[in-house]
Order: structure tokens, then C-alpha cells, then sequence
């Protein structure tokens, strides 16, 4: 029986140990990068990018050609079909059909790149998708740090600039609690991580997020709340909290700096009269003195020229090893090489809808911005009161009211009746007269009604 075909979707669709195995596959590449083009010949990669893209397209290509196979490029999709009206699953299911043997995308929509593997026939490779996530530059900055630091356990990470629209720190701070890392947030005020994005490190990954004392970063953190991520539960985080002060930032492995993502700003956003910088005299604060420096690039003022030359400074390195990190992703994907270990940790099983309207209200979520070929779809985040988040965007979708559809039935989702419903059998709405609209009845025992 041929296997399942694997996509690189999310972050989570790959488990610690195969992410460890694929950092030695890529050391293994860099030691000499000419030396592997038998792994794929006669074997062809599409980049499909709907958005503006240097590092990663160019890495992934040349990737790709290292190991000795081709590529097939629309980096300018208004020159495409797309231009036209082609849905992206009707492009998807094209090229995939001959055209190719793997497919790398970036879109502006956030879950487009789970749609497309809803239709693909070949692995589909999630290069950004929106401001959701990034989840091969997360594990070439994983890399970075695995070689620079020699583990990601237990380290402690500054993460600054911009965390709210950067779809590079969401997929980040996923794999970094999943490792165990330490996490301090200092964002441009106004740009914090999205609530969403902190609930989930809560409840699936055991991430406590507390006040910090960030006055060891010195300037750096002057004008942002810092918050403390740290798998720790508050009864051991009191024996390191001084007062009120928060828990104190001793030392830092790494700093990550982010650009402001200006390009996904909305209406509602405050402009910025003076974002974060980092130069020479930032990095002199106490607890920065032996951190990398790392930024996913471009970049703008954010990292000052002083910076370049400083040991500490590794983003030319971290983007130079983007290209043995996704030779290790494209060789994996296409079967040329054998992690030799378990497969996913993390419930990722998502559900579609099978009756009522969207529930996701999210702007830039595909199932928003593409209808056609769209199933709404949702993943669990809780049985007791059913809670559930959008399978495309991640954001939580509100549904006071679900229904099973089987019986037909509703109930308030905080109900016992709620709780008994399958997953593959339940219906989200956001009132009881949408219920009623989509021919749901309300249940006359709500007990013993499911």
C-alpha cells in the first residue's frame, strides 16, 4: 500500500524527535552541499507564491536543484490563472496533477495551505500563510539554535518587535514550548502575541505566561511589558519571583528580532512613531551579553549596521542554513530519506462542518477570502464546555450553541448533552436561531437527547 502523503502544514505535523532527526540530515547536507544531487533526479518542485518572497523561494530552489532535482516557478501569480479567477484548489489539483512532485506555497490568506492540502496529491510545503504560520523558516531558526547552542531544552529566548502579525514568531513559540524552552516576550507596544496564539500555549502545551522583570535587558525592554513563557506552573515560578517585580531574566541564550509587518497592519492599528532597535549598546545589557542575535530578514532599522560584524550577530548564517534545513524537508517529504523515528505527537485531527453557515468571522482566513471548494473546518480545543478553533486560521470560533447531526438536535455547548456529541458529528452555530434556520430542534431533554 503506497503511504499517506505527508504535508508541512503546520509546525505541529512534525514530532520533536523526527524534527531532531531532520537537523542531522541537514548537518549532514551542509558539510558539503554539492555532494547529494542523486537523492532526487527526474523529481520537480513548484513554488507557487501569491506573496512577495526572496529567502525562502530562492532557498527552497536551490535546495531543490542540490539534490538533483528541478523547478517550476509562478513567484508573480497576477501573471497566472489566479489573475483570472482560478480558485487556488483548482490550481492546487492541476499542479500537482503532472506538473510536479512537490508543491511550495505562500498565500496571503491564513489556512490557505491547509486547503491545499485538502486537494493536493503531492506533499505541500506551507512557505507563510498570512500572519498564521511559517513552519520552515521555524525550523531553520530551530537549527540555528541547535547548532549554535547545542540543544533548545530548557534555553531562554528574548523574542522582540513585532509578535503580532508575524507568522515566523507563531510558529516559533509552538516548537519552542514544545521543546521546553523559556520564552520572554518584549514587543513593540501594541503588537503583542495574539490572544489566540497565548491560550493555545496554555492549554496544549502547559505554558504559564507571568509578569517579567525584564530590567536586566537594559534598553531593549524599556518602553514594552515583558512576559515571562515558561512551562514552569506558578508554585515553582514563586520560588524565582521577587515580589512584584516578575520573574527575573537572568540570562539569554538567544535574542529574535522581528520587523514591523506592515504589510498585514489593519485600519486599527496605531502607526508606529518609534519602533524597537537593536544596536551595539542594546547588546550590552547584563543578561544579553552571550546571545546570538537572529532575525528571519529582511530587515529594515530594527538591527542597527553595527550589529553585522558582531560574533553574536547570526542572521546571515541563520539564513545561509535555510537551504541544507529544507534539502533535509524536500528529501523527507519525497521519500529519499528515512528519519528512523516516530511520526506526530500533537491532535491534529480536524473536522468539517456539516451543516450550517461559516463560523469562522476572521477577515483573512481562506475559508473568508476563497469560497469555492471550502469546507468550513474546526479542531476541538475542549469537550467541557465544547470549545473549538478554526482548522484554517486557528482563531476560536464562537458557538455558544452546537448541534449534533444526527439527531438534529441543539444545546448550549457548556451543557452535559454537548459534551456527548462525536467530534465527526457536531455542528457549531453562533445563536439558537441560526440553529432553528438550518432545521435543528431544541432538545427536550437535554440530558439524555444525544
Amino acid at each position: 500500500m503506497k503511504p499517506a502523503t505527508r504535508h508541512l502544514v503546520s509546525i505541529d505535523d512534525l514530532s520533536l524527535a523526527e524534527i531532531r532527526a531532520l537537523f542531522e540530515h541537514a548537518q549532514a547536507f551542509a558539510s558539503d552541499l554539492r555532494a547529494w544531487s542523486h537523492l532526487c533526479p527526474g523529481l520537480i518542485s513548484a513554488s507557487l507564491f501569491y506573496e512577495a518572497s526572496t529567502r525562502t523561494r530562492l532557498s527552497f530552489e536551490s535546495a531543490m536543484l542540490r539534490l538533483g532535482g528541478g523547478v517550476i516557478t509562478a513567484a508573480e501569480m497576477k501573471s497566472t490563472s489566479a489573475s483570472k479567477g482560478e480558485s487556488l484548489a483548482d490550481t492546487v489539483r492541476v499542479v500537482g496533477g503532472a506538473y510536479a512532485d512537490v508543491l511550495v506555497l505562500r498565500h496571503a490568506s491564513e489556512g490557505a495551505a491547509r486547503l491545499a492540502s485538502r486537494f493536493s496529491p503531492i506533499p505541500v510545503i506551507n512557505a507563510g500563510d498570512g500572519a498564521h504560520e511559517h513552519p520552515t523558516q521555524t525550523l531553520c531558526d530551530l537549527y540555528n539554535l541547535w547548532l549554535e547552542r547545542g540543544r533548545i531544552e530548557g534555553i531562554n529566548v528574548v523574542l522582540a518587535g513585532d509578535l503580532r502579525y508575524s507568522r515566523t514568531i507563531h510558529s516559533f513559540v509552538y516548537a519552542l514550548a514544545r521543546f521546553g524552552a523559556n520564552i520572554v516576550c518584549t514587543p513593540q507596544p501594541g503588537f503583542e502575541l495574539p490572544p489566540y496564539v497565548v491560550q493555545r500555549l496554555r492549554e496544549e502545551f502547559g505554558v504559564e505566561p507571568v509578569r517579567a522583570d525584564a530590567s536586566r535587558l537594559g534598553e531593549l525592554a524599556e518602553s514594552s511589558d515583558a512576559v515571562y513563557l515558561t512551562p514552569q506552573k506558578p508554585h515553582q515560578l514563586s520560588l524565582f519571583t521577587e515580589g512584584s517585580k516578575g520573574l527575573a531574566v537572568e540570562r539569554v541564550d538567544a535574542l529574535y528580532m522581528t520587523r514591523p509587518q506592515t504589510e498585514r497592519f489593519t485600519d486599527g492599528d496605531a502607526p508606529i512613531t518609534k519602533y524597537q532597535q537593536l544596536s551595539k549598546r542594546q547588546m550590552n545589557a547584563e543578561s544579553l551579553k552571550d546571545a546570538v542575535v537572529m532575525h528571519p530578514l529582511p530587515r529594515r532599522d530594527e538591527i542597527q549596521p553595527d550589529m553585522d560584524e558582531d560574533p553574536r550577530s547570526i542572521y546571515f548564517k541563520q539564513a545561509a542554513r535555510g537551504v541544507p534545513i529544507r534539502m533535509a524537508i524536500l528529501a523527507f517529504l519525497l521519500g529519499r530519506i528515512d528519519l528512523k523515528v516516530g511520526g506526530k505527537e500533537i491532535d491534529t485531527r480536524f473536522h468539517e462542518m456539516l451543516a450550517g453557515d461559516n463560523p469562522c468571522a476572521h477577515p483573512s482566513c481562506i475559508s473568508r477570502t476563497e469560497t469555492r471548494h471550502v469546507r468550513p473546518l474546526f479542531r476541538l480545543a475542549s469537550r467541557f464546555p465544547v470549545r473549538a478553533y478554526c482548522g484554517y486560521c486557528s482563531q476560536e470560533l464562537h458557538a455558544p450553541v452546537v448541534g449534533c447531526s444526527t439527531t438534529r438536535h441543539f444545546h448550549d455547548r457548556d451543557s452535559a448533552a454537548a459534551r456527548k456529541i462525536r467530534p465527526d458529528h457536531l455542528v457549531l452555530f453562533h445563536s439558537e436561531a441560526q440553529a432553528l434556520q438550518h432545521g435543528f430542534q431544541p432538545a427536550a431533554n437535554t440530558a439524555n437527547s444525544v
